[in-house]
């Protein structure tokens, strides 16, 4: 945003940013991560790709009034289209279509996708969008507290420490905006 908004970035913003990198990096811990390297390649595209197109809503909106639903989905669809191409491109099982199936499937077209986009893009249009994307941290924090309730993975110390710097700088992003 700051790049391609020019959006100010202001006292304690940089503090705030800083401070969710560190507790992000000790959430993810990078140095004991698992996987692939193409697997943390995509998941960092997908991070990039989000910023890109909260950039692209937001210049957009600056130039010509869109309505929020209409640029919420052509962004799903602009957004489907490489999902597609890699799921014929990918070797995988043939689908077992079912009621659990078709169940997650509308779950995450419909609540997961669609209207979670729409209200990011409503965010968005009201905020800025070094704001809204330092808010959109708290996703990994709702992540770990979510997989503790609901699976009994208890965070450790890390994931703790990160997720107390993310909420500090969460608190902090919010003061700035108070004393602006």
């Amino acid at each position: 945003a700051w790049v391609f908004l020019q959006e100010r970035i202001r006292g304690l913003q940089w503090f705030a940013i800083g401070l969710s990198v560190v507790g992000l990096l000790f959430i993810l811990e990078p140095l004991n991560m698992q996987g692939t390297i193409a697997s943390k390649l995509l998941a960092m595209l997908a991070g990039v790709s989000w910023a890109a197109g909260s950039i692209v809503a937001k210049k957009l909106r600056e130039k010509v009034e869109l309505d929020l639903l209409s640029l919420t989905a052509w962004q799903t669809v602009f957004g489907a289209i490489p999902l597609v191409v890699i799921a014929l491109l990918v070797p995988s099982q043939p689908i077992v279509w079912s009621a659990p199936f078709i169940g997650a499937l509308v779950y995450n077209v419909i609540p997961g996708t669609a209207i979670a986009m729409l209200l990011w893009l409503f965010v968005l249009n009201r905020l800025s969008a070094g704001t809204a994307g330092l808010g959109m941290l708290m996703t990994p924090v709702v992540g770990v507290l979510a997989a503790w309730l609901q699976l009994g993975e208890q965070p450790g110390l890390t994931e703790a420490i990160g997720m107390v710097l993310i909420l500090a700088a969460l608190v902090l992003n919010s003061l700035q905006a108070l004393r602006q």
